[in-house]
């Protein structure tokens, strides 16, 4: 069971804690990004460096992550504007469940909540209580690096 509203980490991108909307209306989780660069991996495969703001209205805490791209995906938002978006995969951690899932990148300054979590990463795993929040509680480095 989880609230409307949760403590993550995404220890993959070194995201030790960050608040987050669950939107069942929502596809597909997106996170908070500015600063958006594409560059080659040794590998050759296709990375995405960008920066986060993980907490809301202090501009001066940012984290800067990688990840290699996953796809390129048109999404609506709830505006009913269509975007080209990065998706990329990484674990997310709830709790004491941690599983992958695909997040899309974009620029959630104005936005209450720098991440949302859709349904199709709690598919099968969580049920929601819409009147309750942080039912798993604050995430921690210890638990996350484990």
């Amino acid at each position: 069971m989880i609230g409307w509203r949760e403590w993550v980490a995404l220890p993959g991108l070194n995201i030790p804690r960050i608040k987050a909307k669950v939107d069942t209306g929502a596809r597909t989780s997106a996170l908070h990004a500015f600063s958006i660069e594409t560059f080659r991996g040794p590998d050759d495969v296709e990375w995405v460096r960008f920066g986060m703001h993980p907490v809301q209205d202090d501009q001066d805490t940012v984290i800067y992550c990688e990840a290699p791209i996953k796809d390129r995906r048109t999404v609506r938002d709830s505006g009913g504007h269509e975007t080209e978006r990065i998706v990329i995969e990484t674990e997310i951690r709830l709790g004491e469940n941690h599983f992958p899932a695909e997040i899309t990148l974009t620029d959630r300054d104005n936005m209450l909540f720098r991440m949302l979590l859709g349904r199709t990463s709690l598919n099968g795993r969580c049920t929601v209580d819409p009147q309750k929040s942080y039912l798993t509680g604050k995430p921690t480095a210890g638990k996350q690096r484990s």
